[in-house]
């Protein structure tokens, strides 16, 4: 994927080298009036959800969802502008993107501004961010909220998706779509020279603002959180990302235990190879991920592997370029040992490294 992408904040995303393994005042909307048959809301939405399922799973749910999920939702304001939310636990604990809750030079401020879904307002605690998978969790001065669940499963692709969150500060903004795909990656760039890996692919309208927000399966539950988009100035037609359910609760359980989360590091930067750095450095192929920078006294300097090398298989997993090596390393552990396949000039070598954890700076 070579195409230009936004944070659903904004930010564009370009392809670039990497290092190792990336204000609108929001206003009240009208709530929908819950049924007149004295089922208590949250039952009829879970009936209504149901009921819609049971007969194909389509448009029909939506409504049921927006108010099952809606109370859950939040608008997140900080200095410089605004995102998206799901409350995680009933205690005010809240989860977003990482950069929702930075300054432009991606530092986390200490302390933003909640709305809910009620209209009321609280100040939150910034717990932790963790770059990498551009995940972070608050804090609200609040208790009690209502808490959804989170998909255990990736969904299925076709399926329908509900996003709600506050694009361009139009707070609980409902839109819906299918998920179009599975497994995408972004590629590393200046703004994210981490990439992204394993997004979910959606055509449901993601805009600024709604980074953070839930996506929903038909069940309503969260199946991930709006992460970025191609801007139609791209040529794209409602293509949009998602971080998936599992990658937000995993990271969201390490920061809220550790206020850290390790990823595995092998430190080294990278190059994918287009055709014209193989005619210059004389390689046989755009195969592989180019070394370009090799970090003093990291696992690749231990390693041997040299400025120069192409990665080409990590382990048993084929490396095409840069985003296939992040993505081989990414279910990797830190003290995890791999085999580095590399070519260098007219040999391949297969270098063993002992991955190490990721900086956080």
């Amino acid at each position: 994927m070579r195409s230009s992408m936004r944070t659903a904040c904004g930010a564009i995303l370009a392809t670039a080298m990497i290092v190792g393994v990336s204000g609108c005042t929001a206003g009240s909307s009208q709530k929908e009036s819950p049924p007149a048959s004295g089922t208590p809301p949250a039952a009829a939405a879970s009936a209504a959800v149901t009921a819609a399922g049971a007969t194909g799973k389509g448009l029909a749910a939506v409504p049921g969802i927006v108010r099952k999920l809606e109370p859950s939702v939040v608008t997140i304001q900080t200095q410089i502008g605004l995102g998206s939310g799901v409350v995680y636990h009933s205690d005010g604990t809240i989860v977003t993107d990482a950069h929702v809750v930075e300054d432009m030079q991606g530092q986390p401020f200490k302390t933003v501004q909640v709305q809910f879904a009620d209209g009321k307002q609280a100040s939150a605690q910034v717990l932790g961010v963790d770059n990498i998978t551009d995940v972070a969790v608050i804090r609200a001065d609040r208790t009690n909220l209502p808490v959804p669940e989170f998909a255990s499963t990736e969904p299925a692709v076709g399926a329908l998706c509900v996003v709600i969150g506050s694009p361009l500060g139009l707070d609980e903004t409902v839109t819906a779509g299918i998920i179009s795909a599975l497994h995408r990656d972004i590629p590393p760039s200046t703004d994210a020279p981490h990439g992204k890996i394993n997004l979910i692919q959606t055509d449901a309208p993601i805009s600024p603002g709604n980074s953070g927000g839930a996506v929903s399966n038909y069940k309503g539950q969260i199946v991930g959180l709006s992460e970025a988009y191609l801007p139609p100035s791209s040529g794209a037609v409602s293509i949009g990302f998602v971080t998936p359910a599992t990658t937000i609760t995993n990271v969201a359980n390490q920061l809220l235990k550790n206020g850290t989360v390790k990823h595995a590091y092998l430190g080294v930067g990278l190059g994918d190879i287009s055709p014209q750095i193989a005619h210059e450095f004389k390689l046989p192929s755009t195969n592989g991920a180019l070394v370009i920078k090799v970090a003093s006294g990291g696992p690749a300097a231990a390693a041997a592997i040299k400025t120069g090398d192409v990665i080409i298989r990590i382990g048993s997993t084929p490396v095409a370029n840069v985003t296939d090596l992040l993505e081989a390393l990414s279910g990797d552990t830190p003290g995890q040992q791999v085999d580095v396949t590399v070519q260098r000039g007219s040999t391949t070598k297969t270098l063993g490294a002992t991955l190490g954890d990721q900086p956080t700076s």
